[in-house]
């Protein structure tokens, strides 16, 4: 163990134990918290210095470590003194550990005289405390992408109208690199937050492992220091991109503080200088945004070697997720419970499911698009949005096999059914159809007229059918009181128009009784 890291009272004490009072090492470490090993090596030491008690208790601590610090560096060369800037960077990497970086220094360094490990580490420790403190957080690369509002805002005005509106900017910042990215966005609602998100992973081209707001209330549900609970969209956001939302701890700014630091950032070389100028949409805002973003990017560190681009395309970048096809599209959630008629109804329109799930509850995820149904987090239906309220979206396959076949007919394939049984039977079903407002409010008579042909055969339906007309009986009703009489056998009754022809028949045109119209004049 180095010297420096047991103070010169301690060795002292613990040569007076040995000298002056006789105890074991093991009886002096257990005394100062010492192992025994440290208590064996400054005794060794104090030895070789050709000290003993009666000396040592005469020198004052400065002047005893003086005398014992030679003894260790005379025993050494001069030491390969390690990159610490270089070191330090590469401790961002996701694996990599001090000890790992130890290693290295030794094997590279094979014949030189270098540190031990302990040491190494300390030397490592206090170089990364010269580095402001937020730089002295080790972040893996790829690992979190903080995100905050900036306190400040700025003003855009309306060309047509002359409203004088204030834009929010949203900033995230990458843990390893420092990587920044700013936008700005009307208002800091739920969907301001995800818009700006899928915008800065947009812009680092792919997805940390953890994205680290602070706890808004538009993300947060219940904002507890242990279990915080996200709410759904946010939740499905991330499930979107194949990562997660680690909220810091209510009024903890140090969790994010890359965050904080970032946010003054933007705001001194971002925001500052913009003060002046106007701005007359939020398009035009962000325009003016993005220049300056990629000079804030490519701006050299104060305290370590190269920018924040540089470091980037360096640390996170190449262990950064791919991007998902498609940005998030905001979707609102909510449950529903399915009606007896297998539909659901979302914002006043009914969407079919399928029609085993009746009466059951399901959760609506419902975007500006799609409204998908899911049972238990499985999306059982989707259907393309419509704003008809009142109106039905239907899909074949969710209905029962009686309702699907019921859907099959159409007015056209029901009249052309009536035609191949006959004249009568085809009257008889057109006027179902066109008797009433709507064609669909005569399917189920003539179905109902189907059936009587797989009951009786086309011929008894089509005779019947022949005698409902002679009666003006055009309905399913006297057809079926037709064939239970069997009266579909029986000769036709003869109509007025008929009996009249019969009477008139026998009477000849040219017989003397009958007078001419010439009569009359």
């Amino acid at each position: 163990m180095p010297v420096k890291q047991v103070s010169m009272r301690k060795i002292k004490e613990c040569l007076r134990m040995k000298w002056s009072c006789g105890l074991s090492h093991e009886k002096i470490a257990k005394a100062l918290g010492l192992s025994k090993g440290v208590v064996s090596k400054y005794a060794q030491l104090a030895v070789a210095a050709g000290l003993d008690w009666e000396r040592v208790s005469s020198l004052d601590e400065a002047e005893l470590q003086r005398l014992l610090i030679p003894c260790v560096k005379r025993t050494r060369g001069a030491r390969h003194v390690p990159d610490w800037a270089i070191a330090h960077r590469e401790m961002h990497k996701k694996g990599v550990t001090l000890q790992l970086l130890w290693e290295e220094y030794v094997d590279a360094h094979a014949g030189v005289d270098t540190y031990r490990y302990t040491q190494f580490c300390n030397l490592y420790h206090g170089y990364a405390a010269t580095l402001k403190r937020s730089m002295r957080q080790i972040h893996r690369a790829g690992e979190k992408l903080f995100i905050d509002y900036a306190g400040p805002t700025v003003p855009f005005t309306d060309q047509f109208t002359g409203e004088i509106s204030q834009a929010h900017i949203f900033v995230a910042v990458l843990g390893a690199s420092n990587y920044t990215y700013a936008c700005a966005t009307v208002k800091e609602t739920q969907a301001d937050w995800l818009h700006g998100l899928a915008g800065a992973l947009s812009f680092i081209g792919g997805v940390p492992e953890m994205i680290v707001p602070d706890c808004p209330k538009a993300l947060i549900t219940n904002a507890d220091r242990y279990e915080p609970i996200i709410n759904r969209t946010a939740q499905d956001c991330a499930r979107h991109y194949g990562t997660v939302i680690l909220p810091a701890r209510p009024r903890h700014p140090q969790d994010k503080a890359l965050a904080e630091v970032g946010v003054q950032i933007v705001e001194r070389w971002i925001l500052a200088r913009l003060r002046r100028r106007c701005f007359f949409s939020l398009a035009e805002l962000n325009r003016a945004i993005r220049p300056l973003l990629d000079d804030l990017n490519r701006r050299p560190f104060q305290k370590k070697d190269g920018c924040r681009e540089e470091w980037f395309h360096l640390l996170d970048r190449p262990v950064l997720k791919a991007l998902p096809a498609y940005p998030y599209e905001i979707a609102n959630f909510k449950y529903c419970k399915v009606n007896i008629d297998y539909h659901v109804d979302i914002e006043g329109h009914y969407y079919s499911v399928p029609h085993n799930l009746v009466r059951q509850q399901l959760e609506a995820r419902i975007t500006s698009t799609t409204v998908e149904l899911l049972l238990r987090g499985n999306r059982v239906a989707c259907h393309a949005k419509s704003a008809k309220r009142g109106a039905h979206t239907t899909i074949a396959e969710h209905m029962p096999a009686a309702h699907r076949a019921h859907l099959e007919w159409s007015p056209q394939r029901l009249l052309n059914w009536g035609r191949d049984i006959g004249a009568n039977t085809h009257l008889i079903v057109d006027h179902q159809l066109t008797s009433k407002p709507h064609p669909e409010m005569g399917y189920r008579a003539c179905l109902g007229l189907l059936s009587l042909a797989r009951q009786h055969g086309n011929e008894r339906l089509e005779a019947a059918c022949a005698r409902a007309v002679s009666l003006g009986a055009l309905n399913r009703r006297s057809v079926v009181n037709i064939l239970k009489a069997g009266l579909d056998s029986q000769p036709l009754p003869i109509t007025p128009t008929e009996q009249h022809a019969e009477q008139t028949d026998w009477i000849s045109p040219h017989h003397a009784n009958v007078r001419g119209p010439g009569y009359y004049h």
